[in-house]
């Protein structure tokens, strides 16, 4: 059944209004352009990225970030206080900086840097340009061999290869610049205009951000099969990281973080693809 002619005034109105506010959005993410900070690897790392900030508003940042956590664990007696852990991240992340070239000609010329936390915590990261902190409780309490560390610290080296964190401010200043565009445009209120702020970051970041962590697991796997530790260790990581969790996990759909057994599967399909980079590099 047709709406009454009235209606379909004011629908066809609003078509209007919002074909205009997409234009808008759409000339925006032409002016600035897409591109890819990496290339494709053997895992296929080049989807287009939409950036709209520099990496060197980036990396100042996170250096800055990067020295005050660690002037703050020298002070708190926690920063390197367990040589043997800090031996063997300073050893891993060696072995896998050389194989960044592969998705990024610049990166290994980068600052790297690593550091071990002490802590209970059950974390890694590594900041953009390369600054990677390392906390005694993911490898105590997980008890994680060499090669389970590589799986880790790679997954986060490539969150910074592929400069997610830029790539997240880019996409909320878009969607800010959206939503306020298609408030003026449809005549909507403040209370409008929040509401659509809180879908946006409900949903849309959040699936970005799964999308983030799949793509770190693919490149990751790469970069420690270049650097010769065993990527089937991806499969007993996360084995180990699904049993330590405390109650129930949230549903993935929920979840910034993709489930376990969706990152076992993912890596386990990957495995035909870095088996043989791994041989190579341990004939090496």
């Amino acid at each position: 059944m047709k709406p009454p002619a009235a209606s379909r005034t004011r629908l066809t109105g609003l078509g209007a209004r919002l074909t205009a506010t997409a234009c808008c959005v759409a000339a925006l993410a032409v002016l600035v352009g897409c591109e890819s900070t990496t290339t494709r690897g053997a895992v296929g790392g080049d989807r287009k990225q939409l950036l709209l900030v520099s990496s060197a508003e980036l990396e100042q940042v996170a250096a800055q970030g990067y020295l005050k956590l660690k002037t703050e664990a020298t002070t708190a007696g926690t920063l390197n206080q367990d040589p043997a852990l800090l031996r063997r991240v300073t050893t891993i992340a060696n072995r896998l900086t050389p194989h960044t070239g592969v998705f990024r000609a610049d990166a290994p010329g980068w600052k790297w840097e690593t550091n071990v936390i002490t802590s209970d915590q059950v974390n890694a990261f590594c900041m953009p340009g390369g600054k990677i902190m390392v906390y005694t409780g993911l490898a105590q309490q997980l008890k994680l061999t060499d090669d389970e560390l590589a799986v880790v610290m790679g997954h986060e080296m490539a969150h910074a290869l592929r400069e997610h964190s830029r790539e997240q401010v880019s996409q909320a200043m878009a969607a800010q610049t959206a939503i306020g565009v298609g408030s003026a445009v449809l005549g909507l209120g403040q209370a409008s205009t929040e509401i659509a702020g809180t879908v946006y970051e409900s949903l849309i970041a959040t699936r970005f951000s799964r999308n983030d962590e799949t793509e770190s697991d693919r490149i990751g796997l790469e970069l420690m099969a270049r650097a010769g530790y065993d990527p089937r260790a991806g499969v007993s990581l996360w084995q180990k990281m699904g049993g330590a969790k405390s109650g129930s996990a949230p549903p993935e759909f929920l979840s910034s973080h993709p489930a376990d057994d969706r990152r076992v599967q993912t890596i386990q399909g990957l495995l035909p693809t870095v088996m043989p980079l791994y041989q190579a590099a341990t004939k090496r």
